[in-house]
């Protein structure tokens, strides 16, 4: 970019949480001129971002109403001592629907591809050294240091498959642990986008981040198999890492982040248990749309403030983390999520959508532990 810039809100990061943002003010605050910067070609990067309905407050859905290309009225889940089905609904977006999407619905003028190497809550500098003078700057960036949190991982490789034939599953399987437990919780998620189109990821909650792609590649074909799904074509490949949070200083996270205004990971927005931003993203993006104060030093101190809250409501996910990740025998992890998924479906579904009541908290902490005793007291006693 050869010219300085000016505009109101300068977004940074043209992920899931800033693209649902630049979104969302276009709409409720269409007299404002918002600059969606991003380096990349694309926004949204390579993701399969899937949520439950019952995840979005419905005065909320009009966020992420137009980016969905894939919904269902149920799923399932199966372990090695049931399988159960739920009639809540599921939704998935795509990286490409959302790209395309996002710029047919934003002013012409919104989006930048350009890298910021600067920013401040009123600045940014590009690469370049050109300059975008803003109202406000949000950093939208992704993770922050998260040497600052203490964290387990969930990671997969996720493949969209074409089948030779169709494959005859209707809605998702939301966990199948019934696969050889291997490093951690493991579990394979499936997704029937079409009568021959399946994505099936390998997923792990494991102790460590690294991923062996060609082995977890291998074990999703070997699943198809198993299930009678032949392979045709694999279309697309999906790999991550999501932080699964156990405690840590948030205020040393978000100082970490930048002088700048912060949304989706990097103001650690994001559901401590599931490692999922889609739900914190609409949430935050509502909340921003509604501010009467939308100046750099306004809306700084408004997202501290409301991602404060988040985590501080997060204590009592991050303890069933630590239960998880420290009191489990990696092997033995499935029986935490196994457990949990016998509970009532309304109390599961609070739980994806960060809304557990006291009662669900008792309900789901009563009875015997599925984990050693000694070890479950001994979570209880850390300091965190």
């Amino acid at each position: 970019m050869a010219a300085d810039t000016t505009c109101d809100i300068a977004i940074v990061g043209g992920g899931l949480a800033g693209g649902l943002l630049a979104y969302a003010l276009s709409v409720k605050r269409p007299a404002l001129a918002v600059r969606l910067i991003d380096p990349e070609a694309n926004f949204g990067g390579n993701h399969v971002w899937s949520f439950f309905t019952s995840d979005i407050a419905a005065a909320d859905f009009w966020i992420v109403e137009p980016f969905i290309d894939h919904r269902w009225p149920g799923t399932s889940v199966a372990f090695p001592a049931f399988r159960r089905d739920f009639d809540t609904g599921y939704n998935s977006v795509r990286s490409q629907t959302y790209d395309a999407r996002l710029r047919n619905l934003l002013a012409p003028d919104a989006p930048m591809r350009a890298q910021a190497v600067d920013l401040t809550k009123t600045r940014v500098t590009l690469s370049d050294q050109s300059r975008i003078e803003a109202g406000a700057v949000i950093d939208a960036r992704g993770m922050a240091e998260l040497s600052k949190l203490a964290c387990g991982w969930q990671k997969f490789v996720g493949q969209e498959l074409r089948t030779a034939r169709p494959h005859g599953l209707t809605n998702p399987i939301i966990m199948d642990a019934t696969v050889d437990q291997r490093d951690g919780y493991r579990f394979v998620y499936v997704l029937p986008f079409a009568e021959d189109r399946l994505f099936i990821e390998d997923t792990y909650y494991s102790d460590g981040p690294d991923i062996d792609r060609n082995t977890l590649a291998a074990r999703i074909g070997d699943y198809a198999a198993g299930k009678g799904w032949a392979i045709a074509e694999v279309i697309h490949e999906e790999i991550g890492v999501l932080p699964v949070t156990t405690g840590g200083d948030f205020e040393a996270y978000w100082a970490s982040g930048g002088a700048a205004a912060k949304i989706g990971v990097r103001a650690g927005l994001f559901h401590p248990t599931t490692g999922f931003s889609l739900p914190d993203a609409v949430r935050t993006a509502s909340l921003i749309a509604r501010l009467p104060d939308l100046s750099g030093a306004a809306l700084d101190a408004a997202l501290h403030a409301h991602a404060a809250r988040a985590w501080k409501d997060g204590a009592f996910y991050r303890l069933l983390d630590r239960m998880l990740f420290h009191a489990a025998d990696p092997q033995e992890r499935y029986k935490v999520l196994q457990r949990f998924y016998g509970l009532h479906p309304d109390l599961i579904s609070r739980f994806y959508a960060r809304a557990t009541t006291a009662f669900d908290k008792a309900r789901i902490l009563m009875g015997r532990p599925p984990v050693p005793i000694g070890r479950a007291l001994g979570v209880l006693r850390e300091r965190v």
